[in-house]
Formats: C-alpha cells, structure tokens, sequence
C-alpha cells in the first residue's frame, strides 16, 4: 500500500534541500562603481535632436533657450562654471548624419545673450540664456532659407555628457505674404522671349506683353501657328529699376486647356549682363493666382527672367498674369 505521508515528508525534504544550496551560494562581487562616474553637465536643448524652428520675418526680437543642466543624484555642493561656444567644425558631422546640405548660421544673424554661467550650489541648471535671431535687414539670414546652428557646451569642473554636449539649432525665417504686396507694373517691358504667339490669338491676345496688362482672359502664349518650339520657354522683363525680389505670382490661363507652367526657374540680374540663380519651384495645375517667394532667398534686381521647363499637358506655355513683389 502507497504511503503518502512518506512520499510527502521526501518532496518536503528535497525542497528544503534545495533552498538550502541556493541559499548557501556565494555572494556575487559587483565592480566597484563611483557615483561621481555618473555626475556630468549637459546641453538639455540636445536631448531630443536638433531643435527645428521657422521664425517670422520682422524687426521684432525672436529668441530661443540654451544653457546647461546638472545630471547625477543629489545636487552639486559647490558652483559648476560651464561656457558655451558655436562650433562650426560641428556643421559638416550635423549634415553628414542628416543628409542635409544646411550652411552655418551667419554670425550678423544672431546673437548670444552670455557665453558663460553658473549652476550654482545646489540647483540643477543654470538660469535660461537666450539666442536672438536677426531675420530683417542688413546682416539677417536669408529669407526661407534652412540654416543650422552648433552651440558646445565645457566645463573644467566635472565631465560632460558626450552625447549632449552640443546642441544644434535648425532655423529659417519664413515671410508672410500679406507684407509683400505686388510692385507697379506701370513702366516694366518685355525685353525678351523665346517666342509668342503673334496672330492665332487674334489682335489683342497671345503675345508676351499680354501677361502684364492685368487682364485676366488675355495672355502670353508661346508660338503654335506655323511653329511649335518646345520647352524650355521663357520671357525677361526690365521692371524699370532695381527692387528686392522676394518673389513671383503667376495666374493661369481661365479655360481648362493646358499649357499652364509646371517646373519654373527664375534668373535675376542688376544690369541685364550678369545673371544669378534665384531658384527653381513648381506650380500648380490651374486657374488661381500663385505666389512664390524665390527659393534662394530675396535678391536685389531691376531684370527677371521666367524659364518654363515645362507645362501642364503641353509642350507649349501660356501665362495669362505674371507680377512680382
């Protein structure tokens, strides 16, 4: 006959057996570790990645935080020195990991409010210092365009996190369109085109000047009787004296046919000798008015040139209105 008592004393027994030689293994012998190995200063703008902003374009001050806080346990028993420096061989390691092409900020563009401070005994961070930002006027950055800016943190009093030492600061100054109204096209001509159509369109319509009548059913149409010469198209106007171009409005023919532009670029010349490259952009397919600030940012010019690399359903180009502000 089974005897259970006996059966259940021995799983008892092995048990007790068993939390015995667990109980009587040594003690493992962590590595000495010193807190103070954890104890560094640090860039808190750099914990998650570059800060991003787009800033107005106007006079007023625009600014945003950098300094340097304490990390470890317990706070620090004397005042921590730390500085700050913009760190331009940071910019091409920034670009190379972010497969970015962004130049440095010009040093006319901003301004640092203190390139040292203190956390002092007992707190954790130092007061907030500020990064001003010139958007308008002599010395501003260029309007939309994408800069960064590297600021380094040191110290000689304790180590730095590696990883947080530098933040990065991605910044471009965005305009708005209602500060931007239209120029007088009262003395402006076309100088130059790459063809129109001087007859089918009948007597009032279809050459280059007809983009600038403020008529909205007239327009400038690329040549198609008795020739049909492709893209790229293109007209140069001579607004009569030299402006700042911050950009170009294009408005469409007001039928649903094609040959609205597509992929347009923009030349820009002082003199009507030399020329620059004001940036290239894409519109869209229909009968709105659109306006484009230049993509490489505001330049000085009294000439303009329009080249359409293409249409919409088209090899031909019709542009009913073209101004410039």
């Amino acid at each position: 006959m089974y005897n259970y008592k006996s059966s259940r004393f021995f799983m008892l027994l092995m048990l007790a057996i068993v939390v015995s030689g667990v109980a009587c293994k040594d003690d493992y012998n962590l590595p000495y570790q010193p807190l103070e190995k954890y104890i560094k200063v640090y860039m808190p703008q750099a914990v998650n990645g570059a800060v991003v902003r787009t800033l107005k374009i106007t006079d007023s001050a625009q600014t945003l935080v950098y300094g340097a806080n304490y990390g470890g346990q317990g706070y620090p028993d004397a005042d921590i020195e730390v500085s700050f420096a913009v760190n331009n061989s940071k910019v091409d390691s920034f670009n190379n990991a972010n497969r970015t092409n962004y130049p440095l900020l010009p040093a006319s563009a901003y301004t640092l409010s203190a390139t040292s401070a203190i956390i002092p005994k007992g707190k954790v961070a130092t007061e907030p210092l500020t990064i001003t930002f010139k958007t308008n006027g002599a010395g501003a950055m260029d309007a939309l365009k994408t800069y960064v800016l590297p600021i380094t943190l040191s110290t000689k009093t304790l180590a730095v996190n590696e990883a947080l030492r530098t933040a990065f600061y991605v910044v471009k100054a965005q305009p708005d369109l209602k500060d931007y109204p239209n120029y007088d096209r009262a003395v402006w001509q076309v100088i130059d085109f790459s063809s129109q159509e001087a007859n089918g369109e009948g007597a009032n319509n279809g050459r280059a000047i007809f983009a600038l009548d403020n008529n909205i059913n007239t327009f400038w149409h690329t040549q198609w009787q008795g020739a049909s010469p492709g893209p790229p198209h293109h007209i140069t106007i001579d607004m009569g004296s030299e402006k700042v171009l911050h950009g170009l409005s294009f408005q469409g023919r007001q039928n649903d046919g094609g040959g609205k532009p597509n992929e347009v670029n923009v030349q820009v010349s002082t003199d009507n000798v030399t020329w620059s490259d004001a940036g290239s952009f894409t519109l869209q397919n229909n009968k709105n008015v659109q306006p484009v600030f230049m993509p490489n940012g505001f330049k000085p010019a009294r000439y303009f040139k329009v080249i359409i690399n293409s249409a919409y359903n088209g090899g031909y180009t019709i542009v009913s209105e073209l101004n410039a502000f």
